[in-house]
């Protein structure tokens, strides 16, 4: 069964973007070193640490299948139908896509029956790989479900002070998490990964 792990770069006071959607400093680590990085599709390669390349590429090569929401899907154009990292997605959304120029691609799979529906499709594709979440309202909503496994944060030492939150509309009573399984600190970030409690 696919492990399903929330995934985002954070600053210190929580969010992961800007109101208007841009991460501004939070993705300055991935200039932050010497090692190129290549993505899918149209983002140029990364330039990383060596900390931050490892743990890299041992998040990318788990990943079957991400979930996303409509407001990162319309973001980015659905990447044009290629994700950075080379896996398929699924885009929750009430209101799918009627003449997306890039559906041809076939890696954007529309699921409009709530993020139950999102993370059991995306378990339909990944297999036995990692089903990765987006931060937001999707990561938030797939907590509250009790659907996370694990909570990965890339904490950047940056303060924005307002913005999007890694976990939007949680009720804290409800969140569990223990002890971090995995903490490496590099430049411009530290790589933390968090099981979820039942």
């Amino acid at each position: 069964m696919a492990k399903v792990i929330s995934s985002a770069s954070m600053s210190l006071d929580g969010f992961v973007a800007r109101p208007d959607n841009d991460p501004g400093p939070l993705f300055d680590w991935y200039e932050a070193g010497d090692i190129e990085v290549v993505n899918e599709g149209d983002l140029p390669p990364f330039h990383l640490t060596e900390a931050s390349a490892a743990f890299w590429r041992d998040w990318t090569l788990q990943l079957g299948c991400l979930v996303v929401g409509r407001v990162l899907f319309d973001a980015t154009d659905g990447w044009r139908g290629q994700h950075p990292l080379g896996v398929p997605f699924v885009v929750l959304t009430h209101d799918p896509p009627i003449d997306w120029h890039w559906a041809h691609t076939g890696n954007a799979h529309f699921v409009a029956g709530g993020i139950k529906d999102a993370i059991a499709r995306a378990k339909e594709i990944a297999g036995d790989r990692v089903v990765g979440l987006a931060a937001g309202t999707i990561a938030g909503q797939a907590l509250e479900a009790g659907l996370v496994d694990e909570v990965a944060i890339d904490l950047v030492p940056v303060v924005l002070g307002e913005g999007h939150r890694y976990f939007a509309d949680v009720e804290p009573s409800r969140v569990r998490l223990g002890d971090p399984t995995s903490v490496i600190p590099s430049a411009r970030v530290t790589h933390l990964v968090f099981p979820v409690l039942p």
